[in-house]
């Protein structure tokens, strides 16, 4: 059964170590990815100019989106050394770091995939499809299929009368 009531906020200290966590994790995701892949190349494959230029193509990804996140949760300290902000919540739904954290995850599984063949970065090309798809849904699709303000209900409704009346005139 659902809770009921308001939902609980959480406070500026346990969004600061929630964030801190968060980080933490997605920093050894990032290590752990290139720990495996840089290993599996080196030991298992001759390496090429594609395996580290898609090394560093991950190394690019990760390093933009970790400094964002990053950036949305630097907390705000005062003289004294209190806490006044923790940052933006990292693990909050329907965010840009719930992104953020999805590019990360995808590519590193895309990093660990491509040791098994070269053919899995194309699975990288999910994250531009997500970022038109969200582009349509959020701001173009609405924008497109936006109906225009009054005048047109105000035509709608003539043609509603007059259409009614020819119907009445048949019978």
């Amino acid at each position: 059964m659902a809770p009921k009531g308001k939902v609980g906020t959480k406070g500026k200290k346990q969004i600061h170590e929630e964030n801190e966590a968060t980080l933490k994790f997605y920093t050894r995701v990032i290590l752990g990815a290139n720990t495996i892949y840089t290993a599996v190349n080196l030991i298992f494959y001759e390496t090429t100019f594609w395996t580290w230029f898609l090394l560093l193509f991950a190394l690019m990804v990760y390093v933009g989106s970790y400094r964002s996140m990053a950036t949305m949760a630097k907390p705000a300290f005062a003289d004294d050394g209190s806490l006044l902000d923790g940052g933006i919540d990292l693990n909050m739904e329907q965010g840009m770091a719930e992104h953020l954290k999805d590019v990360i995850l995808l590519t590193a599984i895309v990093q660990v995939l491509s040791t098994l063949s070269s053919y899995f970065w194309c699975l990288w090309l999910l994250a531009p499809a997500r970022a038109l798809h969200l582009l349509w849904v959020n701001v173009l699709g609405p924008w497109f299929s936006a109906e225009s303000a009054a005048p047109s209900e105000e035509v709608n409704e003539k043609k509603q009368r007059r259409q009614e009346r020819r119907q009445m005139k048949r019978f």
